[in-house]
Formats: C-alpha cells, sequence, structure tokens
C-alpha cells in the first residue's frame, strides 16, 4: 500500500515537473520569439526609414508596414511596449537589415542609433538659395528652415562670418551627418571643417601672399567663374595677383555678372561695366567684398600657390577648348581679344 502512494506521488511529481518545464519552455519560448526570433526579412537586404522629430509609434509602424519587412508584425509591437519605445522613440534615419531581431530593432530606435547619410556641397553654388537646397537636400530639415538660418547675421556672426563673407564657410566636400542635423548644428559642423581646412600652414601661405583668408575665398571664387580648367587656375589667379601689386582693376567679368544676377551671360557689354555695384570689379580697384560663389578646394590651393608671371591680361581661347590665351600688355590682349569676340560672331552669340 506503501508503496503504491509512493508510487503516485512519484508520478504526480514527474508530472508537476514536466507541466512545469513545459511552462517554463514557453514562457523562454515566447521570450525568443518577442525579441530575439530574426523578424526583419527584405528582399535587398537593407533598407532606410525616417522618422521625423517628434513622431508617434504608430507612424514608425505606418513605415515599416509600408516596407512589409516584419516577419511577425505582433511580437515587434509586443516587444515594443515590454521595453516602453512608444515613449522612448528617437527621430532619425534607420538601417534595417535582414536578420535584425526585435531587440536590435528597440535599441535602434530608442537610443537613436542612426544611420548617418552624406550632405554633398559642390557644384555651381551662387546664391544663398541654391546653398540652402544643396545643404538640405539630405536632411530633415528642408530648404526654407536652412535658408532662414543663413540668413541669419547674428548667428553666422557668432562664426565671424557675415552675409558678404558667407560663402567662404563652406568647403566643396562630402560630409557624414545624421538626417536629423539641424540646420545650425550642421552650419557648427562646417565650421569646425573650415578651422580644420584653414591650418597654420594654409593661414600661413595666405598671409605669404599679403591675403586674408576672406581674400583668398574671394579671388578663388572669381578664378573658379573664370574656368574649370585646372592646369590654368594658377596662372589666372597670377594674372589678379599681379593686378593687385599694381593697384590696377581687376575687371573681372565674373563679377559683373555676380552684380547683374545673370551667371547665363556669355558675352559682357560695355553697358555691364557700368553697373552700379561693389561687385563691379571695372569701376572698383581691388577685390569685391566677397566671394561670388563658394570656391572649390582647387581654386583655393589655386591662389594660395598662383603662378608667378609677367600677365596682365587674359582671354577665353577662339577655339572654345576651355584654355585661355595670356598676354603681359595692352596690344598683345586686343589681338587676342579680337580673335574672340569674332568666335562670339561666328557662333551666334551675341549675350
Amino acid at each position: 500500500m506503501k508503496k503504491t502512494k509512493l508510487k503516485k506521488a512519484v508520478i504526480v511529481a514527474g508530472v508537476m515537473l514536466l507541466l512545469a518545464a513545459g511552462l517554463c519552455g514557453g514562457v523562454a519560448l515566447r521570450y525568443y520569439f518577442t525579441f530575439y526570433r530574426p523578424n526583419i526579412f527584405l528582399s535587398e537586404g537593407t533598407t532606410y526609414i525616417h522618422i521625423p522629430h517628434n513622431a508617434s509609434f504608430s507612424s514608425l509602424m505606418d513605415s515599416l508596414d509600408a516596407r512589409h519587412c516584419l516577419r511577425s508584425r505582433q511580437s515587434f509591437v509586443r516587444a515594443a511596449q515590454k521595453e516602453s519605445l512608444p515613449e522612448r522613440l528617437k527621430g532619425g534615419r534607420y538601417a534595417l537589415k535582414t536578420g535584425m531581431n526585435n531587440k536590435t530593432l528597440v535599441r535602434l530606435f530608442a537610443l537613436g542609433v542612426q544611420s548617418p547619410v552624406n550632405v554633398v556641397i559642390s557644384g555651381n553654388i551662387r546664391s544663398k538659395e541654391k546653398l540652402a537646397a544643396v545643404l538640405s537636400r539630405s536632411l530633415e530639415a528642408d530648404s526654407l528652415s536652412m535658408l532662414q538660418v543663413l540668413s541669419d547675421e547674428a548667428f553666422i556672426h557668432t562664426m565671424g562670418f557675415d552675409s558678404t563673407s558667407l560663402f567662404s564657410l563652406f568647403l566643396p566636400n562630402t560630409y557624414q551627418v545624421y538626417w536629423n542635423t539641424s540646420p545650425e548644428k550642421l552650419l557648427e559642423r562646417l565650421y569646425r571643417e573650415y578651422k580644420s581646412f584653414w591650418n597654420q600652414e594654409r593661414s600661413g601661405l595666405a598671409s605669404s601672399i599679403g591675403l586674408t583668408l576672406l581674400q583668398v575665398s574671394t579671388l578663388a571664387s572669381i578664378v573658379q567663374e573664370e574656368t574649370n580648367y585646372q592646369p590654368e587656375m594658377a596662372t589666372i589667379a597670377g594674372v589678379y595677383m599681379n593686378r593687385l601689386k599694381m593697384g590696377m582693376p581687376l575687371q573681372a567679368d565674373p563679377t559683373l555678372k555676380f552684380a547683374l544676377r545673370d551667371p547665363s551671360i556669355q558675352r559682357v557689354l560695355t553697358k555691364d561695366t557700368k553697373v552700379d555695384s561693389p561687385y563691379n570689379t571695372y569701376i572698383h580697384t581691388g577685390l569685391p567684398p566677397g566671394p561670388i560663389c563658394v570656391p572649390s578646394l582647387a581654386t583655393l590651393e589655386a591662389v594660395l600657390h598662383y603662378q608667378v608671371h609677367h600677365y596682365l591680361y587674359f582671354c577665353a581661347n577662339p577655339n572654345a577648348n576651355g584654355s585661355h590665351l595670356f598676354a603681359a600688355n595692352l596690344r598683345d590682349h586686343n589681338r587676342n581679344a579680337r580673335a574672340y569676340q569674332q568666335a562670339l560672331n561666328q557662333r551666334g552669340i551675341m549675350r
């Protein structure tokens, strides 16, 4: 009788242990499915989602649903709720990769572990409006909010710039930042890049040729608007340096186009040289107040290492190959200029 009772007790205990083990296993399995089972599956391997500042959890779910990337929507929502993600969600640009589990996803969104974007400064940038569009192209901030900061004299003054010198702050390059970086923070980042570029060596070079950093940028912007032909950049810079040293007007056509707000002009006319503007280098000696575009790194270096020579004049080559004809005296320059004007006539370019 005692053996029978003992046997029953053992069986009951075994059943209880099995039930407990099953229960623990079920809890463990549920925990695994909730947090650690791979839950992102993408045909392309990686995709990106953008979560705006102060976005709601439902907007995050809308973005995930739109990409059909969750293997189990329910398990992600459960994991998000357990980790209080709706209250901790941070905006940004996030990379989703095949094989990610919910634990990783929640950590991304709660801690703001973003994937950076590239802000590329390149091309012909001749206005603040174009600059704002270029800077905001890959960011959450739109061009209008960027333009407002670029036009905020008080803010840009904190970095030592004003509306006329602003273009010299920007150095064409590719910069990695976060998608939700504010316009103010972006400019502060670019200012650090500016300070890094203008190190002791380059600042010393500028001083040795008798120019301030702003003047280097201003002259570089003129050289850049004169030519895309890099082998002649230092030569053209040398022409302008010769004129500056002699007190001759620069007579740089790109400054007239800037003053007239028409960069498309191919043929500068006599009436253009009369425009009333501090950027008219036909009637004002010296450099204009500031850069007429965002100068490239190549043109900045061309000015810092300008070619020493005796040329005072240059004009575009009549064969329109991008090169120029240089002259040391007005007689030779007039001959070169007549050849160029005839070439424009033959091509029907009147303006």
